[in-house]
């Protein structure tokens, strides 16, 4: 393979950044400094390197070649870093002299840097994938050494989707150093993707020369730093994006490419899961290999026996052993080696970092019973008492191990089913409309959808998926947003409507104008929840992350207290010499018990029992339009004990229509309207709406317009047949206020006009009493200190709303609602669904408060609610629910989002949660469960009374197989289905 250079311009400047270039990364003890004119920095990949006498030969060959200033060499990571004078060496001279010292060596790639780093002082959330994690031990020490390097503000690691998410300052430490670090401590780590917006990563086709990239893309204006990877044949650029875009970078290439190779975007969701699908083909070609090996093996001891002919070569001498035994050592020594090389570099770096897996168990165990074996031999070569060997159990323990790796390997994959489906939902390309300086379509361009930039203008086709979110710009269809929002029936899209992207567009051609793209829109946004939720721990986990702790030294001391306690009983004769294995002895017997002990424990299924189960429990909910936003709310929410409503727009429809206008005053009724309307023309509360739909229709259209009347209506008829108003406010909890032709007016409620110190006639209360005992409020005008009318405005409740307080209240969760309106109202709305407490005449920030008062006794709290006004208490709130996809505010206040704008899904969020961690519990208890009652019967606990002993290949395919159980009963939750309303209290009252 020809060597793939990557080149640091490191003699760019003498100023001091040029020591501290992005993406730079010095191994091990190198440290940074200021690189003068001249020198040149490159990284090589060696090979063949075992020990560190080899590494200190590498670096030696190194330091010794004229012109190398500095070189490092990393033993684990078999790569050495060189800093050398580009005047005096050249690349090929570094790679020559690691091969004459005897390995092999490939010449890799950094960053290329073209231009000035990247000014600025905000944080950016990276993820990476990490290899080789096993358990929760490992999960703690690759955390522990993220959180300890410079410029990592946080970071987070999830062992079921082997993901690192870190935020880090890019001006301290690049994500090339953070790839590096994951690697220095042992384990495999690459970069996906980062909130950073000036990235792409395109994947290249063709024949690629290294030189002519480089001075391609140096001659871009904006180029800040590229790399090439020959091997993933991946082109990273690095770009100023105020100075091009994704897709001026992307045509650029093509441009000066001349057909030579071809270029395309790589999505980061596409490269996770070529590295998910890679990691499974390894495991399974791991585990074909040891099975292919072990065969024969099995043959050997249990099927040749019984054929005299093959039997007998076997039992040939050939030196100071029989063929047999040849043969067994030869075959064991690959598996042991070659194939389970794995397990010792695993543990390796377990110990390296001072904590312990299950590699660091299967390598003890395989190499005690290796060992053993060897050593029999030997020991039979040189005296003539020859005992009996185990080289199959090492054989069969490493066999069934990568068994177990492989079905885990699935079954974790099937865990983030939930994230590729909602990656498919965004389709792969889309139609760009090109057009002139005058705004007049010239063509049509067909360009990856990851090139959309805002205001493109794109169009879509009958039966295509809507490429990014948008505005609607010409023509008119159906559009089915099911898959986003999870509502069934379609929605009609004309001109001026938002569309999102991943919809389906059924029947007409749409030209749509982007406005979200990238990470901005809302299937983004929602991917995003799904993940961070998946990447979060719930409080739960703690036990394991303890247990994973002392779990691994805790299982070597039983394992050497069951050899010293069989050996020691079998030597003052304690038990008889026909339990020993045939040629064996006492410390055979109890070492075959102290290997069994060894294997059989299994961290991972404790390890795997939490995150695999949150992790398919949010995906579901995904599925359902419930978005979790992590482990921890979805672990609060199933202790729910009181759910507080939000009344406007939660319990209600928030489509508030006025029923009634009184004039209490010698005014023309439409006088009236008009002055009501001109003071609420300023106003966003939906109160204010639906004055301006009730007068406009009374003014100007028939009775369709009162209730089909758009926005867009509204704001065409706020000039023109209005009176001006001056010096308008809107009073929080109260209403609003302005002047109009010199006269004062004030529209809202009782409370308004009491503070203003204006009089409420006895016939005024008793109408508005009787508006508020059937759930309307009433709305009071006064104009020059004098009450002239009420408007009765009534919100219908939503259909569910019944059902779904009744089922909470069987549930044992009480429901409660909080309003700003008055209390009777309030009480009329509450007696309608059932709900029993009642806080009315709330402000915004009082609804925190009263969040806060139910949580005084330790109960969990939860708030379910919609708008801007609702996020303190969201906030507040233990669980915190904005439904109906809410606001951005609430959204981003609450725990769940509610995609849906329907109260069945507060049941489905509670219902979800509940069963998800009784699921985890019943995982726990497996896994304890397996651990306490499997660990004394490998000891041999039951061997004297039932004769019951589990060979050490048995105890590994046990080991294997429960880690592999507990990520299947995870897996289970995907067959969960949202409780139906009409049936949930029958079943509630049966349970």
């Amino acid at each position: 393979m020809a060597p793939s250079i990557q080149l640091t311009s490191a003699g760019a400047g003498n100023d001091s950044d040029s020591g501290d270039l992005e993406d730079v990364r010095l191994l091990d003890s190198y440290d940074k400094r200021d690189i003068e004119d001249g020198t040149k920095r490159i990284q090589v990949r060696i090979s063949g390197m075992t020990c560190a006498a080899c590494s200190n030969s590498v670096e030696a060959a190194l330091k010794s070649v004229d012109g190398v200033i500095e070189a490092s060499v990393a033993l684990l990571q078999n790569k050495a870093d060189v800093v050398f004078n580009k005047n005096l060496v050249k690349d090929e001279d570094i790679k020559n002299a690691i091969e004459d010292a005897g390995f092999e060596a490939e010449i890799l790639h950094e960053p290329v840097s073209v231009g000035p780093k990247p000014v600025g002082d905000s944080t950016v959330v990276g993820q990476f994938t990490i290899g080789g994690m096993t358990c929760a031990a490992c999960v703690n020490s690759v955390e522990g050494i993220l959180k300890n390097i410079a410029g990592v503000k946080k970071a987070v690691v999830a062992l079921a989707t082997s993901l690192g998410e870190v935020e880090f300052d890019p001006k301290v430490i690049s994500k090339e150093e953070i790839v590096s670090a994951i690697e220095d401590a042992g384990f495999e780590a690459s970069f996906v993707q980062s909130t950073s917006q000036d990235e792409i990563v395109l994947g290249v086709v063709g024949v690629v020369d290294v030189q002519v990239l480089e001075s391609m893309l140096s001659g871009f204006k904006g180029v800040r730093q590229f790399r090439f990877d020959p091997l993933l044949s991946e082109l990273n650029v690095v770009f100023d994006p105020q100075v091009l875009s994704s897709r001026s970078v992307f045509d650029g290439i093509c441009a000066v490419s001349n057909g030579k190779f071809k270029v395309h975007v790589r999505s980061p969701y596409a490269r996770m899961a070529s590295k998910d699908g890679s990691e499974s083909e390894t495991m399974f070609r791991l585990f074909t290999s040891s099975l292919f090996l072990s065969i024969p093996l099995f043959f050997m001891g249990v099927i040749c026996p019984h054929i005299p002919f093959i039997y007998s070569l076997l039992l040939w001498r050939c030196g100071p052993f029989l063929m047999d035994d040849w043969l067994k050592w030869a075959l064991v020594s690959v598996i042991q080696f070659v194939i389970g090389k794995r397990f010792y570099i695993a543990a390796i770096r377990a110990l390296r970092n001072g904590s312990t897996n299950m590699d660091v168990l299967v390598a003890l165990g395989t190499t005690a019973s290796y060992v053993y074996s060897v050593c029999a031999l030997l020991y039979g070569a040189l005296t003539g008492f020859w005992s009996t060997t185990y080289f199959e159990t090492s054989a069969m323990l490493i066999t069934f191990v990568l068994l177990g790796k492989y079905l885990e390997c699935l079954a974790k994959g099937k865990t983030s089913d939930a994230i590729k489906k909602l990656v498919e939902l965004t389709p792969a390309t889309a139609l760009l409309v090109v057009k002139d300086k005058d705004g007049k379509s010239i063509e049509e361009r067909e360009i990856d959808s990851l090139l959309i930039q805002p205001s493109d203008t794109l169009k879509v086709l009958p039966g295509t998926k809507i490429p990014a979110d948008g505005i609607v710009s010409w023509g008119s269809s159906y559009v089915n947003e099911s898959m986003v929002t999870g509502e069934s029936i379609p929605v009609l899209k004309e001109i001026n409507a938002s569309v999102i992207g991943g919809t389906i567009n059924l029947h007409g051609v749409l030209h749509i104008q982007a406005t979200k793209v990238g990470s901005d829109t809302v299937l983004s946004q929602i991917i995003n929840l799904v993940e961070t939720a998946q990447m979060s721990k719930a409080p739960i986990q703690k036990f394991a992350d303890y247990v994973a702790s002392i779990f691994v030294p805790t299982i070597v001391a039983l394992s050497l207290l069951t050899l010293l306690c069989w050996y020691t009983a079998g030597a003052l004769g304690a038990y008889p010499d026909e339990w020993l294995p045939e040629n064996g002895n006492h410390f055979v017997f109890a070492l075959m018990f102290s290997i069994s002990v060894v294997v059989i424990a299994c961290p991972c299924a404790l390890g795997l029992a939490t995150p695999t189960a949150v992790m398919v429990a949010t995906g579901v909910g995904a599925n359902n339009g419930v978005l979790i936003k992590g482990g921890e709310s979805l672990e609060r929410a199933q202790m729910v004990k009181y759910v507080i409503f939000d009344k406007t727009g939660t319990l209600t429809q928030g489509k508030a229509t006025v029923t009634v206008a009184k004039v209490f005053a010698g005014m023309d009724r439409g006088e009236f309207l008009k002055l009501v309307a001109s003071a609420e023309a300023s106003s966003e509360h939906p109160l204010a709406k639906a004055i301006l739909q009730y007068a406009r229709h009374f003014h100007f259209f028939d009775g369709s317009s009162l209730t089909n009347g758009s926005q867009n209506d509204v704001n065409e008829l706020k000039s023109g047949w209005l009176y001006d108003a001056s010096d308008f406010s809107a009073i929080p909890g109260r209403g609003v206020q302005c002047v109009i032709d010199g006269q004062r007016v004030l529209v809202g409620n009782r409370k308004l006009l009491e503070e203003s110190g204006i009089n409420i006639s006895t016939e005024v209360e008793s109408f508005v009493v009787e508006l508020e005992e059937s759930a309307k409020t009433g709305i009071l005008v006064a104009c020059d200190g004098i009450l002239i009318g009420v408007m009765g405005v009534a919100d219908s409740l939503k259909r569910e709303a019944f059902v779904v307080i009744e089922g909470l209240q069987k549930m044992g969760i009480t429901p409660v609602m909080v309003t700003g309106d008055n209390w009777r109202t309030a009480r009329a709305v509450a007696k309608e669904v059932g709900i029993r407490d009642v806080r009315a005449e709330v402000m915004p920030a009082g609804k925190a408060d009263v969040v806060r008062s139910f949580q005084k006794d330790g109960s969990i709290v939860a708030m379910v609610g919609d708008g801007i006004n609702d996020s303190p208490a969201l906030a507040a709130a233990d669980v915190g629910m904005a439904i109906g996809a809410g606001t951005d505010i609430a959204i981003e206040a609450a725990n769940y989002v509610l995609m849906r704008d329907n109260l069945e899904d507060v049941i489905t969020a509670i219902d979800l949660s509940k069963k998800t961690f009784s699921r985890i519990r019943l995982n726990y208890v497996f896994a304890m469960a397996y651990n306490i009652i499997a660990v004394p019967v490998a000891a041999g606990v039951l061997f004297p009374s039932l004769g019951i002993k589990l060979p050490p290949w048995v105890a590994g395919a046990c080991m294997a197989l429960s880690s592999v159980s507990v990520v299947c009963s995870s897996l289970l939750l995907r067959r969960y289905r949202k409780p139906i309303l009409t049936t949930i209290l029958h079943e509630i009252v049966v349970n």
